[in-house]
C-alpha cells in the first residue's frame, strides 16, 4: 500500500512542475503585437502672420488672427518645413522666408515707381499710442470707435456692398525688422487679414517715408478689388506705428483720397 501512496505522491509532483512550465513560457508574437502603439508627438505652432479670413464689412475685423499648425509627426529637429503661405511661421524659418514664400505678395521690384504725394493736411487726429498722427479726413467720412486699433475713420456703408473704406492706426502688429522697408512689407501682408479670402497684392507705389516707409497697393479678390497702402513710421513708441487705409471698388471715387492721406501721416516725437 505504501508503493501505491508513493506513486501518486509522484504523479501530483510531475502534474505541478508541468503547469510552471506552460506559466514560464513566453507569450505568442501576435499576442506581443496586439498591444495599442502611442501616437505621434505633433509639432507644436509657431507665432507668425496669421492667415487671411473673409471679412464682413472690412469695419467688423480684429485687430490679429490667429493659426495652429495641423497635427503631424515630429521631424529631425535640424530639418525645416516648408513655409505655408498665409499659415502660421514654420520652426527654423524667418519672417521674411515666410513672406518670400507667400504667393499671395509679390517681389518688390525696384520697378515699382515712386508716387507723387501732395501736400499734407494740417488738420490731423493725433494717435498717441502708435505714436502717429493722420489726416482729419471730415464728412463723408466719420471717426468710429477705435478698438481693437487705437484710432479708426470711416467712410459711410455701402448700399451695394458691405465693405467699407477705412483709415486706422495702431501700434506695429507685428515684428520690425531690419530696414522700414521690410517691415512695410509685412505689414502689407498683415493687412490682407483684413479683406476678402483669397486677396492678392499688386504693387503699385514703394518709397521712403520719415522715419519709415510707405507702400500703395491693389488688392484683387475675384472679380473684386481695393486700394490701399501702408505706413509704417518711428513716432518714438516702444514699437513703431502702423497707418493703414484701404477703400473698395464700390467706393473708388475715393481713391484719389489715399495719395493725400499717406502724405498727411506724421511722427508725434
Amino acid at each position: 500500500m505504501r508503493d501505491v501512496y508513493r506513486g501518486l505522491a509522484v504523479v501530483a509532483a510531475l502534474a505541478v512542475a508541468g503547469v510552471a512550465v506552460v506559466m514560464a513560457l513566453p507569450s505568442r508574437p501576435d499576442e506581443a503585437g496586439a498591444r495599442p502603439v502611442a501616437a505621434p508627438s505633433a509639432v507644436p505652432a509657431s507665432s507668425g502672420p496669421p492667415p487671411s479670413a473673409g471679412t464682413e464689412p472690412i469695419s467688423a475685423v480684429s485687430a490679429s488672427a490667429s493659426a495652429s499648425a495641423s497635427p503631424t509627426p515630429s521631424a529631425s529637429p535640424t530639418a525645416k518645413r516648408t513655409p505655408t503661405p498665409g499659415a502660421s511661421l514654420a520652426p527654423g524659418y524667418t519672417a521674411m522666408e515666410a513672406l518670400y514664400a507667400d504667393t499671395r505678395v509679390p517681389r518688390l521690384t525696384g520697378k515699382v515707381k515712386r508716387l507723387s504725394l501732395p501736400a499734407g493736411t494740417k488738420h490731423l487726429i493725433k494717435d498717441n499710442r502708435s505714436g502717429l498722427a493722420v489726416p482729419n479726413l471730415g464728412k463723408p467720412w466719420k471717426t468710429y470707435r477705435a478698438a481693437p486699433f487705437t484710432s479708426r475713420q470711416m467712410l459711410p456703408k455701402n448700399r451695394r456692398d458691405s465693405r467699407r473704406g477705412m483709415l486706422l492706426t495702431c501700434p506695429l502688429p507685428i515684428e520690425a525688422q531690419e530696414t522700414p522697408r521690410d517691415t512695410a512689407l509685412l505689414a502689407a501682408r498683415w493687412t490682407l487679414n483684413h479683406h476678402p479670402r483669397g486677396a492678392k497684392i499688386r504693387w503699385l507705389a514703394s518709397q521712403r517715408a520719415k522715419d519709415g516707409w510707405m507702400l500703395l497697393y491693389q488688392v484683387t479678390y475675384g472679380k473684386r478689388s481695393s486700394r490701399a497702402a501702408v505706413v509704417v513710421s518711428d513716432g518714438g513708441m516702444a514699437k513703431p506705428g502702423l497707418a493703414f487705409v484701404t477703400v473698395p471698388d464700390t467706393q473708388r471715387n475715393r481713391w484719389r483720397e489715399i495719395s493725400r492721406i499717406v502724405a498727411g501721416v506724421r511722427d508725434l516725437g
